[in-house]
């Protein structure tokens, strides 16, 4: 883990909150980048050919705050008909500008560029085709593949520049071309190339009207890449001795493939939070599996918080020295393994109890702990967190035997160290000549305690450190003190702790930027989320499942089936809501299952690439299935589609019955 901070910067600062300046494009009478706050658009899920059902969905998407209104157009057809929706909305009194959505299609894109005020195409399916098929290229025959792709691509360029039109060159992870995954293979690097190819064709014809992103169902690639990219413009910048904003250009963030519920809210969260706490992000799109409109209160939670970010957060030791990781690539943080922390073992997950006045068998439930009476013992769901911390309160009844139990220190002392109970210590405390636990310690540090050297203390004993914060930009100052650990060579674990005051959607959104982000970059080896004091009931339910859905998001603890699921649109071929949860109810007891659940061709088999299963609309009525990237069955009708899912898992022996699930966690 290794790059220095100056060799392949991306954004102005780790440790205080500042924008990356980018260069402003009018989107319409819309500014996006520049000193332009951070805007909020969506897509519309109607066929474009029904001009009224388009206006009305475009209407509430407005009155919920969206700012660019998305729509899909896959054929001449539907870009011509955008002159008539755009008509009508004026018409109406509505002016947010309109985007042209374009997949395959060069002459619907030229078409919609006439017309509406911005048009994003995929350099993947542009001038591309996706055969999943490997090419060995000579450097001349890429270059021949590059002139190909100028004589298509410059056209539209041309258009855009004389009708005063946006571009989005908006390249997806799950559609990159065979070009380019044979060159550089399905990483963020090859998103960036395929983003650049087509970036130098607008600047050779002298446009800059651009909007770029880098979507990804994986937020982890997702933020690689975006970093990546920035990274790239900083350089060519550099290289063309260009002012700092000139070419660096707006990003629309967005985790493309979301899915639904809480799980798409933390994905989207973890990812699109992850950039913008470093300043990255112009515009942003949550995309949910559910109606448009519901995006935008989603993407307004997580984008409010960096309006006052700069005059509330507190100073932050810059890092003076190499950066210890690298912010482009993931490796966990080396730790050794304390216990049941760190090493290889999978994060943990603590519960804070201390605002209960009496812990009983009953309380464990919602942290996944099931007491059966008659019985007399324990059944465990999938997400049974590993710890509860109690504060000074002994329980008075046995706990089950994979729970471990953390008491404040005097009152782990004046237990008597009973069996799986651990103390937490101040700095102070663990200092002083109290008793202190011979399997597993866990002590309180902050930013102000950790250029002092722990080393003596972890080589000593065995420690886990808890990180708190009550900063305002906590997750960088977290960050800062995992870089001193690291630079340190301080292997000890760590569990990542934050406080909220709610325990709502906004915690679950913004937790998910906190601690996700650090997820991203290798590091923690815990979270306990608690809410603060006085602050109402807790809801332990939904910390809880919070805590391993921010774990499955980032990829380091699967505790549960993965759904990637497109947020649906106009190229729709059948009800992607009723779709998911008709399939989420049949298979979501199969833990560590990929299932992707693609309403088209655009993006679905490469967006799923990592799925382990996949349904796919690829006509009216008609579904196929995927076994990872290969077609099993085509053309199967829709309301046989899920039953032969099922059946393709069993097939393959990933089925487990329901009943087994429940005997495996008794």
């Amino acid at each position: 883990m290794s790059a220095p901070i100056n060799s392949l910067p991306y954004c102005n600062s780790l440790t205080r909150y500042s924008r990356l300046r980018t260069r402003e494009v009018k989107v319409g009478d819309l500014g996006i980048g520049g000193n332009n706050p951070i805007r909020l658009q969506s897509m519309t899920t109607t066929d474009t050919m029904d001009t009224l059902a388009t206006v009305d969905q475009s209407i509430r998407m407005i009155e919920a705050g969206c700012e660019i209104v998305r729509i899909t157009a896959p054929s001449i057809h539907e870009a011509r008909n955008l002159g008539l929706i755009k008509n009508e909305l004026r018409r109406r009194g509505f002016t947010a500008p309109l985007c042209a959505d374009i997949h395959f299609t060069p002459n619907a894109a030229e078409t919609a560029a006439r017309i509406v005020e911005k048009v994003r195409v995929n350099p993947g399916n542009y001038a591309d085709k996706k055969k999943f098929e490997h090419i060995e290229y000579t450097d001349s025959s890429y270059e021949e593949e590059l002139e190909r792709i100028r004589e298509r691509f410059t056209p539209l360029v041309k258009i855009c520049k004389e009708h005063g039109t946006v571009l989005r060159i908006g390249t997806n992870h799950g559609s990159l071309s065979d070009r380019i995954l044979s060159r550089y293979g399905d990483t963020p690097l090859g998103m960036v190339e395929s983003a650049v190819e087509f970036l130098q064709i607008c600047e050779d014809n002298h446009f800059y009207n651009i909007v770029l992103s880098m979507k990804a169902s994986n937020p982890q690639v997702m933020v690689q890449a975006y970093r990546l990219l920035v990274s790239r413009m900083l350089e060519r910048n550099a290289a063309k001795k260009s002012s700092f904003s000139e070419g660096v250009y707006p990003l629309h963030l967005g985790v493309t493939e979301a899915g639904e519920g809480e799980d798409g809210r933390i994905k989207s969260a973890v990812g699109i939070g992850a950039l913008l706490e470093d300043g990255l992000g112009d515009t942003i799109r949550v995309s949910l599996t559910e109606d448009p409109e519901f995006e935008i209160p989603v993407a307004k939670v997580i984008a409010d918080r960096y309006t006052n970010r700069p005059s509330l957060q507190k100073p932050i030791p810059e890092i003076n020295h190499e950066l210890p990781y690298s912010p482009f690539e993931y490796e966990r943080r080396k730790t050794r393994e304390v216990l049941n922390f760190g090493g290889h073992q999978v994060p943990r997950v603590v519960a804070d109890f201390s605002q209960k006045e009496k812990i009983t068998p009953a309380s464990l439930f919602p942290v996944g702990y099931q007491y059966s009476v008659a019985l007399d013992k324990w059944n465990l769901t999938d997400q049974a967190c590993d710890f509860i911390y109690t504060g000074d309160q002994v329980l008075d009844f046995e706990i089950p035997g994979t729970l471990g139990v953390i008491l404040d220190s005097k009152a782990w002392d004046h237990a008597g160290r009973k069996e799986r109970y651990y103390p937490l210590f101040t700095l102070e405390e663990f200092l002083s000549p109290a008793p202190k636990s011979n399997q597993l310690n866990f002590i309180t540090i902050n930013v102000e305690s950790m250029e002092n050297g722990y080393r003596f203390i972890a080589d000593a004993h065995p420690v886990v450190f808890v990180i708190e914060t009550r900063n305002p930009h906590g997750m960088a100052e977290q960050r800062r003190i995992f870089a001193a650990l690291e630079q340190q060579k301080i292997e000890c674990p760590v569990l990542i702790k934050r406080n909220y005051a709610k325990g709502n959607e906004e915690t679950l959104l913004h937790a998910s930027t906190d601690i996700g982000a650090l997820f991203i970059d290798g590091f923690g080896d815990g979270i306990w989320i608690s809410q603060e004091n006085g602050s109402g009931k807790q809801n332990l339910k939904l910390l809880n499942s919070l805590s391993f859905g921010m774990l499955q998001a980032t990829r380091t603890r699967i505790s549960k089936t993965e759904y990637i699921s497109c947020p649906s649109c106009g190229r729709t071929l059948f009800d992607l809501q009723e779709t998911t949860a008709r399939i989420r109810s049949r298979t979501d007891h199969l833990k560590g299952i990929k299932i992707g659940i693609m309403g088209c061709i655009v993006n679905g088999p490469g967006e799923m690439a990592d799925a382990d299963y996949g349904y796919v609309g690829t006509g009216p009525g008609k579904i196929t299935l995927y076994k990872g990237k290969e077609v099993v069955k085509r053309n199967v009708p829709s309301e046989q589609a899920v039953d032969e899912l099922v059946s393709l898992i069993r097939e393959n022996g990933d089925w487990i019955d329901v009943k087994e699930v429940a005997l495996s966690n008794d």
